[in-house]
């Protein structure tokens, strides 16, 4: 089961399928693996809040991947995703916000699936993983040198 829980209506005011979109994205990262994911999306403050709190990191960030105890199965864990970071970085890499929310719900499911890319090995793999999966959905590979909004490369 996906759940999609809004709590900052500026993703809906912005992506009125952002549910259809988070649980599309979620569902492709998932595959055959059986279990629980619940979504947030909220503001930047809120995401500030929890990377301060369980990270030590006093920013908010795009997303916050937040796996669950293996005692807790069948649920996997939870994704919280930051609207005003998503929508600045969607603008500044020239993609789609419905494409940028794909690609970070892939990721943040990866994540509670044990995927990461903390060196550089676990990265490439990862960036693989997720170029494939953004494929089948029809997203371009987020990992390709872009242009930003300004024309820079």
């Amino acid at each position: 089961m996906i759940e999609v829980e809004i709590e900052d209506a500026a993703w809906t005011d912005a992506l009125p399928d952002a549910v259809a979109l988070v649980e599309r994205a979620a569902a492709a990262a998932l595959g055959a693996v059986e279990g629980d994911v619940v979504v947030l999306l909220t503001d930047d403050a809120a995401v500030h809040d929890l990377n301060a709190r369980f990270r030590d990191r006093d920013q908010p960030t795009n997303v916050l991947s937040f796996p669950a105890a293996e005692s807790a199965a069948p649920h996997l864990g939870d994704l919280v995703l930051a609207f005003g970071v998503c929508a600045a970085e969607a603008e500044a890499q020239g993609k789609t916000l419905a494409d940028h929310l794909t690609h970070l719900t892939v990721h943040g499911v990866l994540h509670l699936l044990g995927r990461d890319h903390v060196d550089e090995a676990e990265a490439e793999a990862m960036e693989a993983e997720e170029r494939t999966l953004l494929a089948r959905l029809g997203v371009a590979d987020p990992y390709r040198p872009h242009e930003s909004a300004h024309g820079d490369a």
